[in-house]
């Protein structure tokens, strides 16, 4: 199967993977990724304290469920935080990709209201991590490897293989929309 230039520009999973395992730094419990942007793990999200002392006004918990990480606006609902549940398992086979667009514009609108978003899993490295990426290649137009390397300046995430292939998968749809956008922009608008 012939590659197109557009796959050619996206980073191979193979690249990524090596990409994102090289360099580790320890994790710490919470880190600002991108202004009032935080990544974190499960720890961070039972403690309301240090949850309000950061300010947090938006929480995505990318581990809801009753099975994985059960907190929820029952739990929160002592601060006042909006509350996003994405029941995802950190799995490769698990498909998070029906999630990227509904948290990028969670996080999005949050951070347009000046609130502070607190985006976790179990560990904040896989699911959180995915979820922050699309954030920044939907809402910033980042490419994925720009993406990784702006977040690993405050915070070492790492996706599992599988969502690192959805989220190239993301990278080559965006990238189509876009070259599809500036071709509509450019057509002749007379009528016939």
């Amino acid at each position: 199967r012939g590659h197109s230039a557009q796959e050619e520009e996206t980073a191979s999973l193979t690249d990524l993977r090596q990409f994102i395992w090289t360099n580790r730094k320890p994790v710490a419990h919470v880190n600002q990724v991108w202004p009032n942007l935080y990544i974190g793990d499960e720890s961070v999200a039972r403690d309301k304290p240090t949850l309000s002392s950061l300010g947090v006004t938006h929480i995505v918990n990318a581990a809801a469920g009753r099975h994985r990480i059960n907190t929820g606006l029952n739990f929160y609902k002592d601060l006042e935080v909006v509350y996003l549940g994405v029941e995802a398992a950190d799995h490769p086979e698990f498909d998070l990709r029906p999630f990227f667009h509904s948290s990028a514009q969670f996080i999005d609108s949050a951070l347009k209201q000046n609130g502070k978003v607190f985006v976790h899993c179990a560990m904040g490295v896989s699911r959180s991590g995915a979820l922050v990426l699309a954030y920044l290649m939907i809402c910033h137009g980042l490419s994925l490897v720009d993406a990784i390397i702006a977040l690993r300046l405050n915070r070492d995430i790492g996706p599992n293989s599988g969502f690192l292939e959805q989220l190239r998968q993301l990278e080559l749809s965006l990238r189509a929309q876009s070259r599809n956008i500036t071709k509509d922009d450019h057509t002749d608008d007379t009528p016939l």
